[in-house]
């Protein structure tokens, strides 16, 4: 195994659906930019509320990427 140097962003993905699909257009958006991707880890979750009721998940996601 090498020996890797790592650099990690943090995004937040939104959803109407669901916190999953957060997460994954959050991930998604990030590949489009970013190679290398390695891990994730979700620090934050949160649902915006309208009219009494779950309008849109929100996530809090670092992404970790391995550097060139």
């Amino acid at each position: 195994m090498t020996n890797h140097v790592y650099k990690k962003i943090e995004i937040v993905g939104s959803s109407k659906t669901s916190i999953e699909e957060a997460v994954n257009n959050a991930v998604a958006k990030a590949a489009e930019s970013i190679h290398n991707m390695r891990w994730l880890e979700v620090v934050e979750t949160r649902g915006h509320i309208e009219n009494g009721k779950i309008d849109h998940w929100q996530v809090v996601v670092k992404i970790g990427f391995t550097l060139d």
